[in-house]
């Protein structure tokens, strides 16, 4: 998916010059807090007080150019990291790799949900791994007191979060992110990276155009993932619904369970391992072979349809209806509601 990304001409009022390899602590009060950066790593650990703390790195031979704002901005607390030119060298990216953005003049983009989208221009910026322009970075430590509602803004770089207790929304162009032991709202978008959270307690929702997301302790809320190309692995997740979507790549589950559950990809196998049973379960696929496995003493509608391959089920099956690809049958009494399609690929139900 395309990222927009706004760079700014430096707002005069409250602009700090940062010299290079130098750390400075902001304070940022306020329920609503959001920060931004062009390029760099960014820590975000759960912590006290009533104000999120922010410790800012410049690193690069011209870091000491870089300029951070912060305050009140439209109703809401931001801290932004100003980068002077429209060229900027991170050699993390990689040889040969570059993202371009558009940022606004205040130094802020996206924010479509956040009910800033009616403010558009500024001018494009490119991020590249190598070549002329800026040498600049700034690494980003952030530490959120409970309850607080963050939003983070990264171009490219890594991002990290640990122990955070709050509604917390993660936006990068380029960026592998990791959380472990969050508790309340979770939103992540890369466009292009891999994404993996760990004991995960609320709603989660993660998209990453390109790269693997995986899953591993999820429980309370809703789960929802997408991503235009990548695999999907989860285990150990207990969610009122989840919702997993992949372009292309393998969705393989493990100790899930979630009365509505919906797992499609466009080619790629699907594998799931259900704890309980599911009041409504919906598996598709392009191309490739579905295996569910199942609890003793399901109840379910079950539909079946495939464009080519075989049928494999564990289960005593009570049958409405069968013609060549397509199986509709009862397990039980039929409580609960199990659709599956591929158009080409074998179906079992395994206990």
């Amino acid at each position: 998916m395309p990222r927009f990304l706004h760079v700014f001409l430096p707002l005069v009022a409250a602009a700090l010059p940062l010299s290079a390899q130098q750390t400075q602590t902001y304070s940022l009060s306020g329920n609503e807090v959001a920060l931004y950066n062009l390029a760099g790593q960014v820590s975000v650990l759960g912590g006290s007080g009533s104000a999120v703390s922010v410790d800012v790195t410049t690193l690069g031979p011209d870091g000491g150019r870089l300029r951070v704002e912060n305050g009140d901005l439209r109703g809401r607390q931001t801290l932004r990291v100003l980068y002077p030119e429209d060229r900027i060298v991170f050699p993390a990216l990689g040889r040969g790799s570059s993202s371009n953005l558009t940022i606004r003049d205040d130094g802020t983009w996206g924010e479509s949900q956040d009910g800033w989208s009616g403010r558009s221009g500024g001018r494009k910026v490119t991020i590249r791994g190598d070549g002329a322009g800026l040498q600049a970075s700034a690494n980003l430590r952030i530490t959120v007191p409970v309850g607080k509602r963050v939003r983070i803004y990264l171009g490219v770089g890594k991002v990290d979060i640990t122990n955070v207790d709050g509604d917390l929304r993660v936006d990068a162009a380029t960026a592998d992110i990791t959380s472990r032991g969050t508790r309340g709202d979770l939103n992540i978008d890369t466009g292009s990276g891999d994404v993996a959270i760990e004991d995960a307690s609320g709603t989660v929702s993660l998209d990453t155009g390109s790269g693997d997301i995986h899953v591993t302790r999820m429980k309370e809320g809703d789960l929802k993932v997408d991503t235009g190309s990548g695999s999907v692995d989860g285990t150990g997740i207990a969610a009122g619904g989840a919702t997993i979507e992949t372009g292309s790549g393998d969705i393989r589950l493990t100790d899930i369970t979630a009365p509505r559950l919906s797992l499609e990809t466009g080619s790629g196998s699907v594998r799931a391992d259900l704890k309980g049973s599911p009041d409504l379960l919906h598996v598709e696929t392009g191309s490739g072979d579905v295996v569910l496995r199942l609890p003793d003493g399901i109840d379910a509608t079950v539909d079946l349809e495939t464009g080519s391959g075989e049928f494999n089920l564990d289960f005593p099956l009570q049958l409405v209806r069968k013609s060549e690809g397509n199986l509709r049958g009862k397990i039980g009494d039929g409580r609960g509601r199990i659709e599956i399609e591929t158009g080409s690929g074998d179906i079992a139900l395994r206990k």
